[in-house]
Protein backbone atom coordinates (compact mmCIF):
# COMPACT_ATOMS: atom_id res chain seq x y z
CA UNK A 1 0.00 0.00 0.00
CA UNK A 2 1.39 3.43 -1.00
CA UNK A 3 1.70 6.14 1.63
CA UNK A 4 0.03 9.39 0.68
CA UNK A 5 1.89 12.62 1.34
CA UNK A 6 0.55 16.14 0.83
CA UNK A 7 3.44 17.14 -1.44
CA UNK A 8 3.69 14.01 -3.56
CA UNK A 9 1.61 15.45 -6.40
CA UNK A 10 3.45 18.78 -6.25
CA UNK A 11 6.80 17.02 -6.47
CA UNK A 12 5.62 15.06 -9.51
CA UNK A 13 4.47 18.30 -11.13
CA UNK A 14 7.83 19.95 -10.39
CA UNK A 15 9.71 17.04 -12.01
CA UNK A 16 7.43 17.20 -15.06
CA UNK A 17 8.00 20.95 -15.47
CA UNK A 18 11.73 20.52 -15.06
CA UNK A 19 11.79 17.81 -17.74
CA UNK A 20 9.76 20.04 -20.07
CA UNK A 21 12.23 22.93 -19.69
CA UNK A 22 15.20 20.62 -20.14
CA UNK A 23 13.72 19.35 -23.42
CA UNK A 24 12.98 22.90 -24.61
CA UNK A 25 16.52 24.10 -23.85
CA UNK A 26 18.38 20.97 -24.94
CA UNK A 27 20.54 22.84 -27.44
CA UNK A 28 21.54 25.45 -24.77
CA UNK A 29 21.21 23.72 -21.41
CA UNK A 30 23.00 26.31 -19.27
CA UNK A 31 22.37 29.53 -21.22
CA UNK A 32 19.05 30.42 -19.60
CA UNK A 33 20.32 29.69 -16.10
CA UNK A 34 23.40 31.87 -16.55
CA UNK A 35 21.33 34.88 -17.55
CA UNK A 36 20.38 35.42 -13.90
CA UNK A 37 23.95 35.35 -12.59
CA UNK A 38 26.01 38.56 -12.58
CA UNK A 39 28.78 38.57 -15.16
CA UNK A 40 27.52 35.43 -16.93
CA UNK A 41 25.25 36.92 -19.58
CA UNK A 42 25.23 39.86 -21.96
CA UNK A 43 24.70 43.20 -20.27
CA UNK A 44 22.91 46.21 -21.57
CA UNK A 45 24.98 49.30 -22.30
CA UNK A 46 25.34 51.76 -20.73
CA UNK A 47 25.05 50.37 -17.21
CA UNK A 48 22.65 52.61 -15.29
CA UNK A 49 21.44 53.46 -11.80
CA UNK A 50 17.89 54.75 -11.36
CA UNK A 51 16.75 56.60 -8.25
CA UNK A 52 14.14 59.14 -7.25
CA UNK A 53 13.12 61.61 -4.59
CA UNK A 54 9.89 63.55 -4.12
CA UNK A 55 10.60 65.94 -7.00
CA UNK A 56 12.84 64.14 -9.52
CA UNK A 57 13.87 60.85 -11.08
CA UNK A 58 17.64 60.47 -11.54
CA UNK A 59 19.49 58.30 -14.04
CA UNK A 60 23.25 57.81 -13.83
CA UNK A 61 24.57 55.95 -16.88
CA UNK A 62 28.17 54.75 -17.01
CA UNK A 63 29.38 55.53 -20.54
CA UNK A 64 33.16 56.08 -20.65
CA UNK A 65 34.64 56.86 -24.04
CA UNK A 66 31.33 57.91 -25.56
CA UNK A 67 31.35 61.12 -27.57
CA UNK A 68 28.79 63.38 -25.82
CA UNK A 69 27.77 64.79 -29.22
CA UNK A 70 26.60 61.32 -30.28
CA UNK A 71 24.20 60.99 -27.33
CA UNK A 72 20.49 61.25 -28.06
CA UNK A 73 18.01 61.13 -25.16
CA UNK A 74 14.27 60.67 -25.67
CA UNK A 75 11.41 60.21 -23.23
CA UNK A 76 8.61 58.18 -24.76
CA UNK A 77 5.73 56.24 -23.19
CA UNK A 78 7.19 56.22 -19.68
CA UNK A 79 10.72 55.23 -20.72
CA UNK A 80 14.01 57.05 -21.15
CA UNK A 81 15.76 55.97 -24.35
CA UNK A 82 19.52 56.55 -24.54
CA UNK A 83 21.13 56.26 -27.99
CA UNK A 84 24.73 56.89 -28.83
CA UNK A 85 27.94 55.60 -30.31
CA UNK A 86 31.16 54.53 -28.69
CA UNK A 87 34.10 54.81 -31.07
CA UNK A 88 36.49 51.90 -31.35
CA UNK A 89 40.19 52.04 -30.70
CA UNK A 90 42.75 52.37 -33.46
CA UNK A 91 42.07 50.12 -36.42
CA UNK A 92 43.68 46.79 -35.65
CA UNK A 93 43.18 43.64 -37.68
CA UNK A 94 40.95 41.14 -35.88
CA UNK A 95 43.61 38.43 -35.95
CA UNK A 96 46.08 40.78 -34.20
CA UNK A 97 43.98 40.98 -31.01
CA UNK A 98 44.98 38.83 -28.07
CA UNK A 99 41.99 40.05 -26.07
CA UNK A 100 39.14 42.35 -27.08
CA UNK A 101 36.73 42.96 -24.19
CA UNK A 102 35.75 46.60 -24.73
CA UNK A 103 32.67 47.00 -26.87
CA UNK A 104 32.43 49.71 -29.49
CA UNK A 105 29.75 50.83 -31.88
CA UNK A 106 26.19 52.08 -31.66
CA UNK A 107 24.03 51.38 -28.64
CA UNK A 108 20.45 51.88 -27.53
CA UNK A 109 19.19 51.48 -23.97
CA UNK A 110 15.60 51.89 -22.81
CA UNK A 111 15.00 52.45 -19.10
CA UNK A 112 11.48 52.27 -17.72
CA UNK A 113 10.73 55.25 -15.48
CA UNK A 114 8.92 54.74 -12.15
CA UNK A 115 6.66 57.78 -12.58
CA UNK A 116 5.49 60.35 -15.11
CA UNK A 117 8.03 63.09 -15.87
CA UNK A 118 7.91 66.61 -17.30
CA UNK A 119 9.76 66.18 -20.61
CA UNK A 120 10.17 69.96 -21.11
CA UNK A 121 12.39 70.35 -18.01
CA UNK A 122 14.75 67.35 -18.35
CA UNK A 123 18.44 68.15 -17.83
CA UNK A 124 21.37 65.96 -18.92
CA UNK A 125 25.08 66.35 -18.27
CA UNK A 126 28.04 64.21 -19.36
CA UNK A 127 30.94 64.39 -16.94
CA UNK A 128 34.01 62.10 -16.64
CA UNK A 129 32.34 59.23 -18.51
CA UNK A 130 29.12 59.47 -16.52
CA UNK A 131 25.83 60.59 -18.07
CA UNK A 132 23.72 62.31 -15.38
CA UNK A 133 20.06 62.83 -16.26
CA UNK A 134 17.60 64.67 -14.01
CA UNK A 135 13.97 64.10 -14.92
CA UNK A 136 11.56 66.35 -12.96
CA UNK A 137 8.35 64.57 -12.03
CA UNK A 138 5.14 65.92 -13.51
CA UNK A 139 2.80 67.68 -11.12
CA UNK A 140 0.36 64.76 -11.37
CA UNK A 141 3.07 62.31 -10.24
CA UNK A 142 4.23 64.32 -7.21
CA UNK A 143 2.83 63.31 -3.83
CA UNK A 144 0.24 65.67 -2.44
CA UNK A 145 -0.56 66.22 1.18
CA UNK A 146 -4.28 66.14 1.86
CA UNK A 147 -5.65 67.93 4.89
CA UNK A 148 -8.25 66.08 6.91
CA UNK A 149 -11.01 68.22 8.36
CA UNK A 150 -12.68 67.35 11.65
CA UNK A 151 -16.45 67.41 11.58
Amino acid sequence: MAVWGPFTDLEALRRELERTFQDAWAERPQAWRGAFLPGRAARQYPLANLSEDAANVYVEALAPGVDPKSLDLTVIQGSLVIKGEKPGLAQVAAEAYHRNERAAGRFLRSIELPSEVDAARIMAEYRNGLLLVTLPKSEAAKPRKIAVSVA
